[in-house]
């Protein structure tokens, strides 16, 4: 089964231009956690309401002139909509992430798949708990 066949498609991106204060009432509007950052359509990296308080509200910061590239993680782990959800499942495990960005083979986002999505819709109990497990691992610290 291919990623494309379970991911959510239609993901709302937000510029890294915009505030973190846009980007909490645009993760509020949509009921999720994380946004995909694109600048010119293509994907620059990911801000989750955990890097807006982690990075800008716990050092003090204001969400109202901070932007998002001051939070966002950059150098974000993605996968193409054509690959196997096996082989992205074991990727998640291994990055210890919880959700990817889909781009399609031009590199554009067409999706975001997580590991809910690979639980649903793909089928396979062996394959989405190897892959919780090793994301539940305890990681670094974010410094």
């Amino acid at each position: 089964m291919q990623v494309c066949q379970v991911m959510t498609k239609n993901v709302e991106c937000i510029s890294p231009d915009a505030t973190l204060q846009d980007a909490a009432g645009q993760m509020k509007k949509l009921n999720v956690g994380s946004l995909p950052i694109c600048d010119h359509d293509r994907l620059v990296g990911m801000v989750t309401d955990r890097d807006i308080v982690i990075r800008s509200l716990g050092n003090g910061h204001d969400p109202r002139a901070d932007h998002v590239r001051d939070a966002m993680s950059r150098g974000v782990f993605y996968c193409f909509e054509d690959q196997d959800v096996t082989e992205v499942a074991e990727m998640m495990r291994d990055k210890q992430v919880r959700r990817l960005p889909v781009l399609n083979r031009s590199k554009r986002l067409v999706g975001i798949v997580s590991i809910g999505d690979l639980a649903v819709e793909g089928g396979n109990e062996q394959l989405v708990g190897d892959a919780l497990e090793g994301i539940s691992e305890p990681s670094a610290p974010i410094r």
